[in-house]
């Protein structure tokens, strides 16, 4: 068997506060739902769905919600070390945290950041790619 598609789920403490923070990034909205906030990631259009924490425990059956610790990160490709850098300043004027300064990495140059969850993203740059 093979999936059609992929998508991620994920909890948010306050989905107004969510659908600013990536609009405000400049993702593309996938659109509203009960109790949910959606967007598209990327060239092939990968969606994040974040639903209220109780909606996703319930959907789930529990043992799902804001994170302590992180499980997973999203990486998103950069086109250079200046669209690595602009990212960051993005990030940091809309309320992001940055758990990762700047760093070359093997033959690339990185950061990370978290949102306003705690849920963690880095920003990659790697020549080639």
């Amino acid at each position: 068997m093979e999936p059609k598609f992929i998508w991620a789920n994920l909890a948010s403490s306050n989905l107004e506060r969510t659908t600013q923070f990536y609009t405000a990034l400049g993702f593309e909205p996938n659109g509203k739902m009960d109790e949910g906030t959606s967007f598209f990631f990327g060239q092939n259009k990968f969606v994040i769905n974040f639903f209220i924490e109780q909606r996703l425990k319930q959907d789930a059956n529990g043992n799902i919600g804001i994170p302590k610790e992180n499980e997973i990160i999203f990486s998103l490709s950069a086109n250079s070390k200046e669209e690595v850098n602009d990212w960051v300043e993005k990030v940091k004027s809309v309320g992001g945290t940055i758990f990762a300064e700047p760093q070359d990495y093997e033959k690339g140059y990185t950061f990370g950041f978290a949102d306003p969850d705690g849920h963690k993203f880095n920003i990659l740059y790697w020549p080639g790619m």
